[in-house]
C-alpha cells in the first residue's frame, strides 16, 4: 500500500512573526522556514506504517515555491522513499489556497493510486484546516480528522480522536484520508547518513499546468495586523471585588 503525505513549508514555529510595514502580509525576509509540524507528524506515522510492513512506499508531496524542496528533502531524510514538488508559485508570500491544493492532490492521487493519505490537520501559517476535508470530498473517500491514534487492520483505519467529551473512535474503509493531530506521535530526527542519502532519492518536479489545475487565488487579503498586546493584570482587594469585576466583564 502506498501512503501519500502532503507537506507544507511554513515559518518555523519558534520564530516570532512580524507584519510587513504595509500590512499586506507577514515579513518572510531572512526568516527561518521549516516543515509544518502537523505534516511532520504525518510523515512519521507513514514511516511507522512502513516499518510495520503495512505501507510499501511513502511518497512526500509539496505544493508551493521551488524552495519547498528543503522540506521534501527533510521528509526523504526521515525515511520517505520519493518526493514530488508541484511548483505552483514564484512568490514566497503567495499561499496556495486549500481548494487549489486539494485539486492538485486529487490529480496526484489518480496517478499514484495510494491506499492512504496522511496529512497534518492544519498548517500553522493560515490555520485553515480545510485541505484534507476538501480532498476527501473531491475523491469521494472516507476521512477521519485530528487523529491522536491510528490502527490499520483488515482494510480499514481505526482512528482515535480527542473531542470535548473525551475520546472518539471511528472506523473508515481504505482508501481514506486521515489528518494528524499533535499527540499521534513524536517525529524522529533525521540522522546525518540519512540526510546524505536523501540527496540521491528521486524528487520529481511538476507544475499545476501538468495537471490542468488553475491555482489563481480566489481570496484577497485586505490587511494583516499583529494581535493586540495582552493587557496588564489587575490586583483586587477582596472576593467581593473579584465577583463584581467578573460580572462587569461578563464572565459570571
Amino acid at each position: 500500500m502506498k501512503v501519500l503525505v502532503p507537506v507544507k513549508r511554513v515559518i518555523d514555529y519558534n520564530v516570532k512573526v512580524k507584519v510587513k510595514a504595509d500590512q499586506s502580509s507577514v515579513d518572510l525576509a531572512n526568516v527561518k522556514m521549516s516543515m509544518n509540524p502537523f505534516d511532520e507528524i504525518a510523515v512519521e506515522e507513514a514511516l511507522r506504517l512502513k516499518e510495520k510492513c503495512i505501507a510499501t512506499e511513502v511518497i512526500a508531496i509539496s505544493i508551493g515555491v521551488k524552495k519547498s524542496e528543503d522540506v521534501l528533502r527533510q521528509a526523504l531524510a526521515m525515511g520517505a522513499d520519493r518526493a514530488i514538488l508541484i511548483e505552483a508559485a514564484n512568490d514566497v508570500h503567495m499561499d496556495i489556497e486549500p481548494l487549489s491544493v486539494a485539486k492538485l492532490l486529487a490529480k496526484v492521487v489518480q496517478a499514484e493510486e495510494p491506499g492512504l493519505i496522511l496529512a497534518g490537520k492544519q498548517a500553522i501559517d493560515n490555520d485553515m484546516n480545510a485541505t484534507g476535508q476538501m480532498l476527501a470530498a473531491l475523491l469521494g473517500w472516507g476521512q477521519a480528522t485530528s487523529a491522536s491514534m491510528l490502527e490499520i487492520t483488515n482494510g480499514s483505519a481505526q482512528v482515535t480522536r480527542e473531542v470535548d467529551g473525551g475520546l472518539q473512535v471511528v472506523n473508515v474503509k481504505l482508501p481514506a484520508i486521515v489528518t494528524c493531530d499533535l499527540r499521534l506521535n513524536e517525529p524522529r530526527y533525521a540522522s546525518l547518513p540519512n540526510i546524505m542519502k536523501a540527496k540521491r532519492k528521486p524528487l520529481q518536479a511538476m507544475t499545476p499546468s501538468d495537471y490542468g489545475v488553475d491555482v489563481a487565488p480566489r481570496l484577497v487579503i485586505n490587511t494583516t495586523v499583529e494581535p493586540p498586546a495582552r493587557a496588564a493584570g489587575e490586583i483586587l482587594g477582596s472576593v467581593d471585588a473579584l465577583v463584581s469585576k467578573l460580572k462587569e466583564v461578563g464572565v459570571v
